[in-house]
Order: structure tokens, then sequence, then C-alpha cells
């Protein structure tokens, strides 16, 4: 999985940003790193661009896996799906969806539904799901990006920031080093990012998120690692009403 969003769209946490400028590495520009992923993914590899803004590429495993890769489109809302959900039938009949819905299908439907008419926020939702995930959404009606790995860590994704300031999101650890140089990171585990409002732990949603500086294998600074600040406290985010749902949480 690749997606790429431009800076109108996405405000990235600056940490993500190397202090290094030196380095022999230097990070790519998108279309470049969208023909590096097509060409070392299978021949049934797609993409979808949405204007200039954005960019979603999506492959199928080659590879035996435990964890499932999956795509969703509906509705102008597009998900690339990573793992597995223990409690996916539990969570298909609470919102009301068919049996035979998958992860991204049910990603998919239960952000629409959130968005356009849910209480819920996105901290207590992304709790309800159990299992091992990691999930990217673009919202082209709104022009919203929404990303969460699991708490478990067990689906990794990483995230930094192309040559045109793009952000670019991928499990593909290889495929980010070489497209970001110095400026990436693991994207946290147990965490949510949304285009408009940020960072958000959704186990601990009344803490504030703190950027730890990272040093590669060569002693280098690179873009910052993300941890809870067990120190700290957010303002509590709304638990009723139209405002608090996924597409609009803050």
């Amino acid at each position: 999985m690749l997606a790429i969003f431009k800076e109108k769209l996405v405000n990235a946490p600056k940490e993500l940003n190397s202090p290094v400028s030196n380095s022999h590495i230097k990070a790519k520009p998108s279309h470049e790193i969208l023909k590096d992923f097509m060409s070392c993914n299978s021949s049934n590899a797609f993409f979808m661009t949405f204007g200039n803004d954005a960019l979603i590429a999506y492959s199928p495993s080659n590879k035996p896996s435990i964890y499932q890769r999956q795509f969703s489109g509906l509705d102008n809302i597009y998900c690339a799906f990573m793992g597995n959900l223990h409690n996916l039938s539990k969570l298909n009949k609470q919102y009301g969806l068919s049996k035979g819905s998958n992860e991204a299908m049910f990603i998919t439907e239960a952000y629409r539904t959130l968005r356009d008419r849910g209480p819920y926020p996105a901290d207590q939702v992304l709790k309800e799901l159990e299992g091992s995930f990691g999930f990217v959404i673009y919202d082209n009606k709104d022009g919203t990006v929404f990303a969460a790995s699991g708490s478990d860590g067990h689906i990794g994704l990483y995230w930094g920031i192309a040559a045109d300031g793009s952000v670019v999101i991928s499990e593909n650890l290889e495929l980010v080093k070489a497209s970001c140089a110095k400026s990436f990171a693991p994207f946290p585990a147990g965490c949510l990012f949304h285009s408009e409002h940020g960072l958000l732990n959704f186990e601990h949603p009344t803490k504030k998120m703190k950027a730890m500086p990272r040093i590669d294998s060569e002693g280098v600074m690179c873009g910052a690692n993300f941890n809870v600040d067990s120190q700290s406290r957010n303002q509590m985010m709304p638990r009723v009403g139209s405002e608090a749902n996924w597409s609009t949480w803050g």
C-alpha cells in the first residue's frame, strides 16, 4: 500500500522533517515514489489519483501471510486496509452491514456512517476493533485524510516527507526510506491521524503526543518517534453530537 497526500491536504507533524540536509540519500518527488511502488509490485497493482492532491496505490500480497491486504471504494471514500479484525461479524451486525463485508468495507462504511450521522468519536470506535490493523482513508468528498494503526503494533506503518513536501504513508519500510531520506518515522501504534486535527493516541485520548528525536544506525538524527506524554492532558474530545465523528473530531 502507498498513499501520498500533498501539503494542502495534510499538515504533518513538523518533527517528521529531518534537520539533516547533507545526507547522500535524497528525498524523491511523488511521481518517482509511485513509479518505484508500481515497479516492485505484482502486475495486478493499481493506483488512483485525485487531481494533483492525493494518490493511493495498492497491490495484493504476493507472499503467504496471516494478514490480509484489502482495498475498498464507496461513495468517494477510499480505504487501503491491512490486517485482520477478530470481531468483524459483531461489528458488521452492530453497524447494520452485510455479513459478507470484509475489513476494508467495514472501515469504509463505518467512516461514512459516523461522518454523516454517528455520535461516536473516533477514539471510541477504534477501541472496538479487536485484532491487528493499519489503514489509510481518503475522503475525496471532504478532502480528508484519516490513518490509524492498531495498538498491538503488529501491522507496521511508516510515514515521511517527500521532496515536494507531500506526506507518504506505507507499510513498506524500504520504500519509505528510499523516498523520504531521513525525514520518516514509524507511524505510532495505537494512534490515529486526521488531516485537520493531527495525531491522537486512541488508547489515551486525554494525553498529548510528544515527539522524541530518533537516531538511525549511522548516529544521524532523523524524523521523530511519537509517544504519549504521560504528564500532559488534552482537552477531552466531545462524546455526543454530530461534531464528534470521524471526520470532524477535535
